[in-house]
């Protein structure tokens, strides 16, 4: 199962995931990281930036999780204006090793394996951020996703693009399909860490660290991974029937045992 880390606030739990991937870039130049965009993620690349003082970080590498189909690269909420702006630039990463997948019209039949050999010529992703959506979907991987795709183009629900409207001047402005690593290409990276804040996610979240492994919530593709990492604050684990016991686990985690 998940390792789930119950937080008093979205600081603190942007301090744990900074501290992994810190660790990781320390002992391997060559990280790959899965980066998401959006609000979540958010605090993770603010405490990164302090962190990551002083560490060579020119060879990282790194992979978004997703892009709109048909949204220019230069508009300010394409993933590949919102990753620069909030991840490449405030951090000094390389911008020619930061990829997202490939939103244009042309040649969006091969983006998506296109985008999979990318990650696999890089040697796979050693840490992958995630956050969650109200829908349960993790990327833009809606209800109903394989558990065995890759990297593909989706239909965006109208929840998802209500949800996402905030950055946009309407929800008219929302593009109607997306690029996004599969839920199988998700699971594929050595580490998942997932993070939500807020009551409107603890649906969500209960649904994806203990209800059933289905289709319907995306998220729950993550009790199949081998090392994955919850972290939330105490909002988003209020629907959480064994809350206590993740409070009680990680409070007496042995010293020596990594996320």
């Amino acid at each position: 199962m998940a390792e789930v880390i119950i937080v008093s606030s979205e600081n603190e739990a942007g301090a744990i995931v900074a501290d992994e991937i810190v660790r990781l870039i320390r002992a391997n130049p060559e990280t790959v990281l899965g980066l998401a965009t959006g609000s979540t993620p958010l605090p993770v690349y603010e405490a990164l930036r302090r962190r990551l003082e002083g560490v060579n970080v020119s060879r990282v590498r790194g992979f978004a999780l997703d892009e709109y189909v048909g949204l220019d690269p230069a508009h300010p909420q394409s993933y590949r204006s919102v990753i620069t702006r909030e991840v490449v630039e405030p951090l000094g990463l390389a911008p020619e090793l930061i990829r997202t997948p490939n939103g244009s019209l042309d040649g969006i039949e091969h983006a998506g394996d296109d985008y999979e050999r990318a990650i696999v010529e890089a040697g796979g992703v050693d840490l992958q951020i995630l956050g969650i959506g109200t829908s349960g979907h993790i990327g833009f991987n809606e209800p109903g996703s394989s558990f065995a795709s890759l990297t593909r183009v989706k239909t965006l629900i109208e929840q998802t693009r209500h949800d996402n409207a905030r950055f946009f001047d309407s929800v008219d402005d929302v593009p109607m399909h997306c690029i996004t690593q599969g839920l199988g290409t998700i699971l594929r990276a050595r580490h998942l860490m997932l993070l939500a804040f807020g009551e409107n996610k603890a649906d969500a979240v209960a649904g994806a660290v203990e209800g059933p492994i289905t289709a319907s919530c995306p998220g729950s593709a993550i009790q199949l991974h081998p090392h994955a990492t919850v972290v939330i604050d105490e909002a988003a684990a209020s629907r959480l029937e064994h809350a206590d016991y993740y409070r009680y686990a990680y409070a007496h985690k042995p010293e020596w045992q990594r996320l």
